[in-house]
């Protein structure tokens, strides 16, 4: 959600879009094709002040939709796919799922639920930098959220939220003990509202 404009941003999964619509009145405001159908996956998106940053789970790629003043929306011929490079390993199954930003936008954050592990990526280039964990694993990555220097790691099938605490430069971080509660049926996705933290 982009609080300057009101707009909704949504990732279209297998569809291969991604789709804006008006967060008041549900109106679709825009629609954007990022990849073929059926062979893609758009997971998950992020919105920074220059643009919206949106993953696909069987690509090495991110896609990026820039804005405008207010939040304004582009054409479609400005939309970008970025290739990702440096760290990132493309593996079979899920890759690119959850994805931040730093407050400037300077840095995203992606996590891959195939390599299970949590990269810092270049908005501009996409070179990908893998944080270290010392050797942790981070298994079922899905949403993510980033408040301060505490990343929160949605952790699906495993029904736990991962907790990270990363260095000022976040390249890399100490794995905490994990979120866990009986009513986690298969969580996807998180969001910071007040000082709660609530997953769907």
């Amino acid at each position: 959600f982009d609080e300057r404009s009101g707009y909704l941003f949504v990732a279209g999964g297998p569809n291969g879009v991604a789709r804006v619509y008006d967060g008041e009145t549900g109106v679709l405001m825009a629609e954007y094709s990022l990849a073929d159908p059926g062979t893609n996956f758009i997971n998950d998106v992020f919105v920074t002040r220059q643009a919206a940053y949106f993953t696909n789970s069987f690509a090495a790629a991110i896609y990026r939709v820039p804005l405008g003043p207010g939040g304004e929306l582009p054409d479609s011929s400005m939309v970008e796919t970025i290739p990702l490079t440096g760290d990132w390993v493309q593996m079979p199954s899920f890759n690119a799922n959850g994805i931040v930003a730093t407050p400037n936008g300077e840095t995203l954050i992606v996590v891959s639920s195939a390599a299970q592990a949590v990269y810092l990526v270049d908005p501009e280039t996409g070179e990908a930098t893998q944080a270290d964990l010392n050797g942790e694993p981070v298994p079922n990555g899905d949403g993510l959220v980033l408040q301060g220097k505490t990343l929160y790691v949605v952790q699906n099938f495993i029904n736990q939220i991962g907790v990270i605490s990363l260095s000022p430069d976040l390249h890399s971080g100490t794995v905490e003990e994990p979120i866990l509660n009986t009513a986690f049926r298969i969580p996807t996705t998180a969001a910071m509202f007040g000082e709660s933290l609530y997953a769907i």
